[in-house]
């Protein structure tokens, strides 16, 4: 059985891409065929194939199924802004039943798939469609990236009561340190290890071009390759 996992974080630029990477390359080591998917990706460079997100590529460098970039990024989107935005200023819209196709097409290729989410829990994907609502759809159990940071203590447990209201498992959250020098850093990890009550998978240190560094040591996968970390009903 294909297993699926998504990513959300305490705010943008605090590490999901990172933490997506080290849970491939980790799933990778185990011997999963495992795959990223970056479904809505803002700030995409125009180039001669088409408009490329940064973060789709690096996801798929961290792959070991052969897609192309369409499938792990069916929606790239110019603008450096909310997916909402960017893409009303290019006439589109965001269909849900294109992500959720994508989806089904990677798991039916890889059993391991990760998606990483835009910004946070709550990103609007339209004026009344936020991403939550179609994980939420797709009954994906959820992985809380927090970048260690001041205000993420806050940030966090605000997400993980977002993420359980919603009736979705949050299987475990990841540190990723977003800078040099965090103070009190060690602080904050241990006051949300009390708090989050769920399992702590990892803490990734500030690493330079942490994007192309091995970091699959930085994570323990055995709670994520236990039974109730898939979502039985997610694709059917």
């Amino acid at each position: 059985m294909t297993k699926y996992f998504f990513i959300t974080g305490t705010d943008t630029n605090i590490g999901k891409t990172i933490a997506t990477c080290a849970l491939l390359q980790a799933a990778i080591r185990a011997d999963y065929r495992a795959v990223g998917y970056k479904p809505v990706a803002s700030g995409c460079a125009l180039t001669p194939d088409g408009p490329r997100n940064r973060d789709a590529l690096v996801l798929m460098r961290s792959s070991n199924v052969d897609v192309s970039y369409n499938q792990v990024n069916p929606y790239p989107l110019r603008a450096p802004t909310a997916p909402h935005i960017a893409s009303h200023d290019e006439g589109k819209s965001i269909d849900s039943n294109i992500l959720s196709a994508g989806l089904l097409a990677l798991g039916s290729i890889a059993n391991w798939v990760v998606v990483e989410g835009t910004g946070g829990w709550l990103t609007p994907l339209g004026l009344q469609y936020n991403y939550s609502d179609w994980v939420i759809m797709e009954r994906l159990p959820v992985i809380l990236v927090v970048g260690v940071k001041l205000g993420c203590i806050n940030h966090a447990l605000l997400t993980a009561s977002a993420v359980r209201q919603a009736g979705l498992n949050l299987i475990g959250w990841i540190a990723n340190y977003p800078t040099t020098n965090s103070y009190r850093a060690q602080d904050y990890v241990m006051a949300l290890e009390q708090r989050l009550d769920t399992h702590l998978l990892g803490v990734i240190p500030w690493i330079q071009n942490a994007i192309d560094a091995p970091l699959s040591n930085y994570l323990n996968l055995s709670v994520l390759e236990k039974p109730y970390g898939v979502s039985e009903s997610c694709c059917l």
